[in-house]
C-alpha cells in the first residue's frame, strides 16, 4: 500500500491537486502517519475554477493551505461511516455533510468515488473544489 499522496498522483485524475499540495507544501503531512480523510477534487473539478482564479490561488500559499486543508479530515472515515451534519476540518472550519438516498455530499460537491484506501487514511473524490466560508 501507499499514502494518500503517492495513491492519489498513482490514480492520474489530481494532477492539479498534486501541483497544489506541492505549492501548499502540504505533501509531507500527507505522507506522515494521520490517518487522514481527504476529500479530493478531480482535475475536471479544478478545472470548474477560473484558470485567473486557480493561478492566483496557486500563487498565494496561505490561501491555498486554508482552502486544501479544508478538505482534509482527521482519521480514517470509510463510506459506511459517514453521517450527516458537520464535519471538522484540518483547516478548522466545519463541513457540511449531507446524505441523500445514498449520495453523500460535502458542502456542494458530491461524491463520486469512495474509499480509495491508503496506508494513512482514506480518499473520496469530489467533483467540486470545496471553498472555506
Amino acid at each position: 500500500m501507499t499514502n494518500i499522496v503517492d495513491t492519489a498522483i498513482a490514480a492520474g485524475n489530481f494532477k492539479t491537486l498534486a501541483t497544489a499540495l506541492t505549492a501548499a507544501d502540504l505533501i509531507s503531512t500527507l505522507q506522515g502517519p494521520g490517518p487522514f480523510t481527504v476529500f479530493a477534487p478531480t482535475d475536471e473539478a479544478f478545472a470548474k475554477i477560473p484558470k485567473e482564479k486557480l493561478d492566483a490561488l496557486l500563487k498565494d500559499k496561505a490561501a491555498l493551505t486554508k482552502v486544501l486543508t479544508y478538505h482534509v479530515v482527521s482519521g480514517k472515515v470509510m463510506a459506511h461511516d459517514v453521517k450527516a451534519g458537520p464535519c471538522k476540518t484540518v483547516q478548522g472550519d466545519d463541513i457540511a455533510v449531507t446524505v441523500d438516498n445514498g449520495k453523500v455530499k460535502v458542502d456542494s460537491a458530491n461524491v463520486t468515488k469512495t474509499d480509495i484506501v491508503a496506508d494513512n487514511g482514506v480518499i473520496h473524490v469530489i467533483d467540486a473544489v470545496l471553498m472555506p466560508k
